[in-house]
C-alpha cells in the first residue's frame, strides 16, 4: 500500500508524533525475503498498517504456512481490516516498556521515526535504562526511538535468527553511531546495508534518508555487502535478496563487498571514500553555532519596528537567520537592503546584562512587554541571567549554511552579520586578505562540498546537517591546498605565528 503524504500541517505533526512513516510494497517484499525462511512466525514490533503482513502473504511459497505475530502501540491502526483476513496474532502494546519475553527468529520492522527533540524527558529517563541494561551504557541523548526498537528487538534475536530493519542514516551518523555498531557486530553479523539515492526513496516528501539493515544472530564476517538502490519500485532488491545476495547482475543496484572496519568508520550510510587529504578545516579555522535566541519573534526584528520601538542602535546588531535570505556565496549591504524593502528582520535585539532599570525607557518598556509575554520562563532562556542577556559572537568572516536543503555553499560574511542557529560561524585562523580569499574559494569548491557527505548526517532530498564539531572535521583536498598555495605548520595552539602563507 502506498502511504499518501498529509498536505494539511496539522497531520503532518501527527505523523511526526507518532513516528508513522508506512513502508512501499517493493520495498516491505524485499525485506521479508530475507527473513521469510528462517522460521515459520516473523514478528514485527511496531506493525502499524500491516504492510509486511501483506508482503508476507505475497510470497509464501511451497504451500508453507508462516505464521505472523504483530504488535503496535497505536490500537487505532491495528482496526485495519488486514488483520481480519490473514489469520494472524495481533496486540495492542509498547514494545519499549513491554516487550515479549520470547525470542524470534525473523523480525521485521519499520520502527517509529521520533526524533529526540519530540520525546519527554519520562521517556527518555525510560530509554536511558534500556540501553545501560543491554548495552551497559547509556546512549546519547539525541538518538530517536528508533536507535531503542533496534536493540530491543536485537535482545528477542534467537541464534542464527535473521533481522530486517528500515531505519533513518542517523542511526549510522548519529555521535553515538560508532559505539553502537562496534557493539552491533561483536555480538551479531551485519550481513547487508542497503541505501536509496534521493531519486528512489521509499519515502518521498519525507524529512529522512532511509537505510535497510539485514542481521543475523551469528559471528561477524570480515566483510559486509553495500547496497545503492537507484530505482524505486524495481524487484532487483526483491530478487538480490532472494538469491540470498548470491546474484550481483541487477541493473537497478549498485552491489559493493566492504570491510566491516571500514564501512563502520566510513559511515555505514555513506559509500566507501578514497581519503584525499591529510589536512581538516579544523587546521585552518575553528566553528561555532550561531547565536539562539530563544525567541526569534521577539529578539529578531525590522529596521521598521526597531524604529517604531525607538531602541537605541547600541542594543541592535545587523543579523541573518534563514538561508532562504542569502540567495548566493556572498552576503553584503545589499543583501540586507533587499531584506529591509521587503520587510523581513535583519536587526538582533541584544540586550547586555545589566539591571533592567539601567537600560533606557524604551528598553525597559520592551523588556517588560516580553515578561508579560511569559518568555523569560522559556527553557532556554530562563537558563541566562538575566534572561534577556543575548548570547555573544564575534563576526564571523564566513557562515555555513546549518542544514542544506539547496546546494551547500560558505557564505562570505561582507555585511558583517552576526548569524542565528540557521547558520554556523567559520572563524579563520589566519586574518590575511589574500589567505582569506583563497580560502573562501576552497570552501566552495566541488571537492570539499562534497566531503560534508562524510561528515553531515543526511536526510531526505540529498539534504545534510553539519554540526560545528563535525564540521571541523570536515576534510580539505592537499590538492585543493597546493593550487591555492595555502599551506601551515601544525603546531599544537595554532596562532598566526604558527601558520604560514606561501605566495604563489
Amino acid at each position: 500500500m502506498h502511504q499518501k503524504i498529509p498536505n494539511n500541517f496539522k497531520d503532518r505533526e501527527e505523523l511526526r508524533n507518532k513516528g508513522q512513516f508506512w513502508t512501499p510494497p517493493w520495498v516491505a517484499k524485499a525485506m521479508v525475503e530475507y527473513v521469510v525462511n528462517n522460521s515459520n512466525l516473523l514478528f514485527d514490533p511496531a506493525t502499524g498498517k500491516g504492510v509486511f503482513l501483506e508482503a508476507l502473504r505475497e510470497i509464501e511459497s511451497s504451500g508453507k504456512h508462516i505464521e505472523f505475530y504483530g504488535i503496535d502501540i497505536d490500537e487505532n491502526i491495528l482496526d485495519n481490516s488486514v488483520y481480519k483476513d490473514n489469520f494472524c496474532t495481533i496486540e495492542t502494546r509498547d514494545f519499549i516498556s513491554n516487550p515479549p519475553e520470547n525470542k524470534f527468529r525473523s523480525i521485521v520492522a519499520n520502527p517509529p521515526y521520533i526524533r529526540h527533540h519530540r520525546l519527554s524527558k519520562a521517556t527518555k529517563t525510560k530509554l536511558k535504562k534500556i540501553s545501560n541494561s543491554i548495552l551497559n551504557y547509556s546512549i546519547d541523548g539525541r538518538a530517536g526511538i528508533h536507535i531503542y526498537f533496534l536493540l530491543q528487538a536485537l535482545k528477542l534475536l534467537e541464534n542464527n535468527g535473521k533481522l530486517a530493519f528500515i531505519m533513518p542514516a542517523d542511526t549510522c551518523e548519529g555521535v553515538f553511531a560508532n559505539d553502537l555498531w562496534n557493539w552491533i557486530i561483536r555480538n551479531y553479523c551485519l550481513e547487508c546495508v542497503i541505501t536509496f539515492r534521493p531519486e528512489a526513496t521509499p519515502f518521498p516528501k519525507v524529512d529522512t534518508n532511509p537505510i535497510i539493515f539485514l542481521i543475523k544472530k551469528n559471528y561477524q564476517q570480515n566483510k559486509l555487502l553495500w547496497i545503492r538502490v537507484k530505482e524505486k519500485f524495481s524487484d532487483d532488491l526483491r530478487n538480490f535478496i532472494k538469491s540470498g545476495m548470491s546474484l550481483r547482475n541487477f541493473n537497478s543496484l549498485d552491489i559493493e563487498e566492504r570491510e566491516i572496519k571500514e564501512a563502520i568508520s566510513t559511515g555505514l550510510s555513506r559509500s566507501k571514500v578514497i581519503n584525499n587529504s591529510n589536512h581538516k578545516l579544523v587546521d585552518f579555522a575553528n566553528t561555532m553555532r550561531g547565536i539562539a535566541t530563544g525567541a526569534n519573534k521577539f529578539f529578531f526584528i525590522t529596521k521598521e519596528k526597531a524604529k517604531e520601538l525607538n531602541i537605541p542602535n547600541e542594543f541592535l546588531k545587523p543579523a541573518i537567520s534563514r538561508t532562504r535570505d542569502v540567495p548566493n556565496s556572498i552576503i553584503n549591504k545589499d543583501t540586507l537592503i533587499k531584506l529591509e524593502k521587503k520587510n523581513k528582520p535583519t536587526l538582533l535585539f541584544s540586550p547586555d546584562g545589566r539591571a533592567l532599570s539601567d537600560f533606557p525607557k524604551e528598553v525597559q518598556k520592551y523588556l517588560i512587554y516580553g515578561e508579560k509575554l511569559g518568555l523569560n520562563n522559556r527553557p532556554l532562556i530562563k537558563t541566562r541571567k538575566p534572561w534577556y542577556k543575548m548570547e555573544k559572537r564575534k563576526i564571523p568572516k564566513f557562515l555555513f549554511a546549518y542544514l542544506g536543503r539547496r546546494n551547500a555553499r560558505f557564505i562570505k560574511n561582507e555585511a558583517k552579520v552576526l548569524p542565528l542557529t540557521g547558520f554556523l560561524c567559520i572563524y579563520p585562523k589566519f586574518d590575511n586578505k589574500e589567505y582569506l580569499e583563497n580560502f573562501w574559494k576552497i570552501l566552495n569548491h566541488p571537492e570539499t562540498i562534497k566531503n560534508l557527505f562524510l561528515v553531515g548526517k543526511s536526510y531526505g532530498n540529498g539534504a545534510i546537517k553539519v554540526e560545528p564539531r563535525a564540521l571541523e572535521n570536515l576534510p580539505i583536498p592537499d590538492i585543493l591546498i597546493k593550487k591555492y598555495n595555502l599551506e601551515y605548520v601544525p603546531i599544537r595552539k595554532a596562532t598566526q605565528k604558527n601558520l604560514t602563507f606561501r605566495k604563489g
